[in-house]
């Protein structure tokens, strides 16, 4: 029946199975995007564009974007969101659907700073993301129509970008974790934090560094607490002084692997997002999920609801507090919200 959505393509590379997980026909490979070019103007030869697919080409097809930092392999080994979408007879069943898992542009197998241009990368946004992606999915997969399109955190804002660039291209729109409005408030704050946190370390070197800066992962563990974790659910983990300083020593001590300059351009790729004054092209149905203490979505705002009312049938899902979620972190624990995703399948148009 879906057939037709999907063409296998010729010249896919570096293809090979994933290991050590349950899910069927389980895929990698890297896709390369000729002279991709970016917001700035700026053209890359060769753009290196990673991914993981789950399923049969057949399928009707899904796309899941990861948040920042991440990978689309890194969705599947959190058993908290793949362990309850993808196994059999869960809300995205891999025996009948196509899932696409990419990396996003900086990240993964993806084309990024630390390939070896360091700081002379090209200066990349979200919208240079998801066309990149869009590029991936309909050029290197052959894949004409999307049944879902789900992302959280940066890939839930990628998700907002998606639904309008390319408003035919989806039945159903799940951005998880984002507000489709300008990057403001603490949210761009905190990010200005460890952007300059990591610069004005002397060992960044203008990204010309032979070690890691130490900021960087203080940094990281700073931005975390910060934007992450939930008002209850930290008090939950930390309820005396003592016992934050345990979460916080093991945290700051904990193997860290990441590189500054990515880590730069990742958190600066959202300096100029901001849907809102589109958002009226999109014409898939839209569940919105978010969680009542996700410190850089704060529903107390109201933003969303304001937005949400100028898309047609738009519905929003708010995930109630408590000490079991984790503010900006919760919606990565698909437990909380597959139910809602499994109704809107069901009832949702298919193209």
């Amino acid at each position: 029946m879906f057939r037709s959505l999907f063409c296998m393509p010729t010249f896919a590379l570096g293809a090979d199975t994933l290991s050590g997980h349950a899910y069927p026909e389980q895929q990698q490979g890297v896709w390369i995007a000729k002279n991709f070019q970016f917001h700035t103007g700026e053209v890359f030869p060769e753009l290196k564009l990673g991914y993981t697919t789950l399923g049969r080409p057949t399928g009707m097809p899904v796309l899941v974007l990861h948040g920042t930092a991440g990978t689309g392999t890194g969705m599947i080994t959190n058993k908290d969101f793949s362990g309850e979408l993808f196994g059999p007879g869960q809300p995205l069943d891999a025996n009948k659907y196509f899932i696409i898992l990419p990396d996003a542009i900086g990240m993964g197998r993806s084309s990024k700073p630390s390939d070896g241009l360091r700081a002379k990368f090209p200066k990349y946004n979200y919208d240079d993301m998801v066309s990149a992606q869009y590029r991936l999915v309909t050029e290197g997969l052959g894949v004409k129509h999307l049944h879902l399109l789900i992302g959280n955190s940066m890939g839930g804002m990628h998700a907002w970008l998606w639904g309008i660039k390319y408003p035919d291209f989806m039945d159903t729109l799940v951005p998880m974790a984002a507000t489709p409005s300008a990057m403001s408030g603490r949210n761009w704050m905190m990010r200005r934090l460890i952007i300059d946190m990591i610069r004005r370390d002397p060992e960044w070197m203008d990204g010309n560094y032979t070690i890691q800066p130490k900021s960087l992962q203080f940094a990281t563990v700073f931005f975390n607490v910060g934007t992450s974790g939930g008002d209850q659910g930290l008090y939950r983990l930390a309820p005396t002084s003592e016992r934050a300083d345990e979460v916080l020593d093991k945290r700051l001590t904990a193997d860290f692997k990441a590189d500054a300059n990515d880590n730069l351009y990742q958190w600066e790729s959202s300096r100029d997002y901001d849907p809102a004054p589109h958002v009226e092209k999109i014409k898939a149905r839209v569940l919105a999920i978010n969680s009542e203490d996700d410190e850089r979505n704060p529903p107390s705002l109201g933003l969303m609801d304001r937005i949400l009312a100028r898309i047609p049938d738009a519905k929003l899902y708010l995930i109630p507090a408590s000490p079991q979620t984790s503010g900006h972190g919760t919606t990565a624990q698909a437990k909380w919200w597959k139910a809602q995703v499994a109704a809107l399948l069901k009832d949702a148009p298919t193209k």
